[in-house]
Formats: structure tokens, sequence, C-alpha cells
């Protein structure tokens, strides 16, 4: 018996040990949608693994009532594939609330697209409105600000294939672009009979980053299918951007 309870509280004290290493809090909504829903179960392991790897506490779901919960316990808010418009006014409200009280959030892909006028208060945090994007392509991303976290696992000329979203600024916000995409590399016209897309030219942003009432924000227009939340070089590209979300730390001078 004796054995026994050592054993027993050798394995709470370790338990109790690795729960205080957590160094942050994040909680991660992704929830489904009508292109977007294999993903949920490989990021998630992803993000599981990150979170084991790098010591954070995460909260993954694809439940908006999280938001009825304490969102100060979070250190970042992060919306996978997930617009704002899913949650309801008042959990809008609660997280309005908890950026203008210091939250931070971070914004993946389908994230970054709402309606106009939805949600002004979104557009405004995603810092750029999304129009319509070519067909899913292989192209070369540049890695514009290398001393972002974001791209620090990332090459100069990064070869990936994605959705290019089209994106303009209604609001005028200022942002800090971290990786653009090179048009020259895929057509930025291909896209569905009955559509019209054309490209944003030289300055054309995929990555970003700003601040938002008392937060920070980050935010990347990558990450449309279910394979690339495998992929090392995306996942560091995640992972620096939620270091920094999270923590405001790791941008080099």
């Amino acid at each position: 018996m004796r054995k026994i309870l050592t054993a027993l509280c050798a394995g709470l004290l370790l338990a109790a040990a690795a729960h205080a290493d957590n160094q942050y809090k994040v909680l991660v909504l992704a929830m489904p949608g009508k292109y977007h829903y294999e993903y949920i179960p490989v990021a998630r392991d992803s993000f599981e693994r990150l979170a084991r790897l790098h010591a954070f506490e995460l909260t993954y779901t694809s439940e908006p009532a999280a938001f009825d919960g304490d969102l100060g316990q979070y250190a970042a808010v992060v919306f996978l594939n997930t617009p704002g418009e899913e949650l309801s006014a008042p959990r809008r409200r609660k997280f309005e609330e908890y950026m203008k009280a210091g939250g931070n959030a971070m914004l993946v892909h389908r994230a970054l697209i709402i309606p106009p006028n939805t949600w002004p208060w979104f557009e405004k945090l995603v810092g750029r409105a999304i129009g319509v994007h070519p067909m899913l392509q292989t192209g070369v991303v540049d890695v514009v600000d290398k001393n972002f976290p974001a791209a620090y696992g990332l090459p100069q000329r990064w070869l990936w294939s994605d959705e290019w979203y089209v994106s303009t600024n209604p609001y005028n916000i200022s942002v800090k672009p971290v990786l653009n995409v090179d048009e020259a590399t895929y057509d930025p016209a291909k896209i569905w009979p009955g559509q019209v897309a054309t490209g944003m030219g030289k300055d054309h942003p995929v990555a970003w980053y700003h601040h938002v009432e008392q937060g920070r924000v980050f935010v990347t227009a990558l990450g449309h299918s279910g394979e690339m939340y495998r992929d090392p070089q995306y996942l560091a590209h995640l992972m620096g951007g939620l270091y920094w979300t999270a923590t405001g730390k790791g941008a080099a001078p």
C-alpha cells in the first residue's frame, strides 16, 4: 500500500509540475464550414503537439460557446478557418471587451473573410477585406520581414500552394507585412466560370501583424487544406505567429 501511495503522490507531483510549466494559455476556435472541415482533426493534432513541445496550455474547440467563459484566462484567441460572423452578438461584445482589456488574436485563412458591414470591428481586426480569390495554385512566397517570428522557419523564397487571397483596405488600416506572394509565379486570373479575378501587383501580402485596441493581432491568409497542417514549415509559420501574439516576444529589432 505504501508503494502505491508513493507512486500516486509522485504521479500527482509530476502532473502538477507539468501543469506549472505551461507558459500561457491559448484558445483555438476551429469550426467546420462548407469548404473547410477536413482540417479540424489534423490541425488539432498538430496544435496539441505544438502545445506539448512549446509548453503552453491549449483549449481547442469547435464550439463558440467557449466565448461565454472567461476569455481573460487566454494569452491569445485563435480563429482557425473560422470567421467572426460565427459568433453571436453577445459573444462578439465579449471578444471586443477581451481585446480592449489587452487580449490578443491570431486569424488564419478563412477567418479573414467576413461579409462587409457584418461586423466592422472584426473587419478592422483583420486589417484587410478579402474579395474573390483565384483557384488554389502553387506559387512563391517572399519573406518581407525576416525579423518576425512567423518567418523564422521559412526560406527567403518559399514554394507553397494555396488560395492567394486578394485584399483591399477599406478602413485604411496600417499593417506590417511579413510575407508577400509573387504574382509572377502563378496565374492571378485563374478562377471559376462567371467570376473575375485580378492580382494586386508587387505588393500582395499574405501574412501581416498590427495592434488593435490594447492587443496584438497576427494574420495569415495561408492554410486552406488539411494536409498543410502537417507541413513542418507551415507549422513553424503558425507557431512563430502564435508565440508573438501570445507573448509579444521574439521579433528581432
